[in-house]
């Protein structure tokens, strides 16, 4: 059965309620905000689907929604987050509206069309019956994405670890809308250097400089960037000083790592611990872990991507492609658990965390359509 005329006639709901979400805030550390923003999406799921919609409290951010529809042995996840990058008062500044074929507003393309897609691929498939008895899917919407899913990594890996498969509804990668069936891990570090202050122009003898010291250590550490293997290092925040007349005693460093594989990502917090200074007075602190584990392509994963490639051409005549990407998403901890994961299904567009960020209004229904087919096929 083909999904996108259904879908298509079901448009200006699917843009009325876009509209809504999109203008209200949610950032991801403004819990009041974010609570409204998750209380709206339980209001629409109950009210949209025949689903049983479980609010989970978080002491310290949004809390989070557990939708579930379908009573089968066999559990699938669907996996998208409500929280933004954006502040408090963005939606005011820019709000939701559509310019010829695109939509535009805070957050969505990253995810709130993600969300409102799965919530009409889900509609269908009760409407028509075509959702397997044995099936039961759970949408899981996360609250603390944007900054790394901090108190939603372990909620998430448990349902993980009850799932046969999972399907993040983050943005699909353009310009051709392919899906990811891999991501690199990521890890997050400061290097934190203390010398010995003196004065410049008097004594710059007696001194020892952090700052000096910091500039030889991020060419060492990108020097350890491996473009062949996938492992790119990226010092991107320094700081350290308080004048120009003043030798340094103290400068840090804010450092990105990104790998390929999970035998680099088990190693790598080794080595960037054992990183040593170069001047024998200079005191160095490194913290940080590496974060997020790298999404491996498994044949299980090309599985269910060979299924959602059956599905794009039967829906929407489509080619579907693959990609890997180096950014990092909660498919990364579901891979990890051993859970079959296909990323990018969201909506396509462009310019996300950006304030030209858009989404494409006919794209809508396709890859709700899309997400439909994958489910109905399983």
């Amino acid at each position: 059965m083909n999904f996108v005329s259904q879908l298509e006639s079901w448009l200006p709901d699917m843009v009325a309620l876009l509209a809504e979400s999109v203008n209200m805030d949610s950032p991801s550390t403004d819990k009041l905000l974010t609570d409204r923003m998750i209380g709206w999406y339980a209001a629409r799921c109950s009210e949209v689907l025949q689903a049983r919609v479980e609010r989970v409290p978080n002491r310290q951010y949004g809390d989070r929604l557990a939708v579930r529809v379908g009573n089968g042995p066999r559990q699938v996840l669907l996996v998208g987050h409500a929280d933004t990058v954006w502040p408090a008062g963005e939606a005011k500044l820019r709000p939701f509206r559509i310019d010829g074929d695109r939509a535009f507003g805070p957050g969505v393309y990253d995810m709130k069309a993600g969300l409102i897609q799965a919530l009409f691929a889900l509609k269908l498939l009760q409407m028509t019956n075509k959702l397997s008895q044995q099936l039961s899917i759970v949408l899981l919407i996360n609250s603390d994405e944007e900054i790394g899913s901090p108190t939603s990594r372990q909620w998430i890996e448990s349902y993980a670890r009850k799932s046969e498969a999972a399907f993040v509804l983050e943005p699909p990668m353009e310009p051709y809308g392919a899906v990811k069936t891999a991501r690199k891990g990521s890890g997050r570090f400061l290097l934190s250097l203390e010398g010995r202050s003196a004065h410049a122009g008097v004594n710059p003898e007696a001194g020892v400089s952090a700052v000096e010291e910091l500039a030889r250590q991020i060419i060492r550490l990108h020097t350890w960037s491996e473009p062949s293997r996938g492992i790119y290092i990226n010092v991107g925040v320094v700081n350290g000083g308080i004048g120009a007349n003043v030798i340094a005693d103290r400068a840090t460093a804010e450092i990105d790592v990104r790998v390929q594989t999970m035998d680099d990502f088990r190693h790598f917090a080794a080595r960037m611990n054992h990183l040593t200074p170069f001047h024998p007075e200079v005191r160095m602190q490194m913290t940080g872990d590496m974060n997020r584990p790298p999404m491996e392509r498994t044949k299980q994963i090309e599985r269910l991507f060979n299924i959602a490639r059956g599905a794009a051409w039967d829906q929407l005549n489509l080619d579907l492609g693959e990609t890997s990407t180096g950014g990092v998403s909660d498919g990364n901890f579901i891979a990890a658990c051993g859970t079959p994961t296909l990323d990018g299904l969201g909506v396509r567009g462009d310019g996300a965390h950006s304030s030209s960020e858009y989404i494409w209004l006919t794209e809508l229904p396709r890859r709700a359509a899309l997400l439909a087919g994958i489910l109905e096929r399983l």
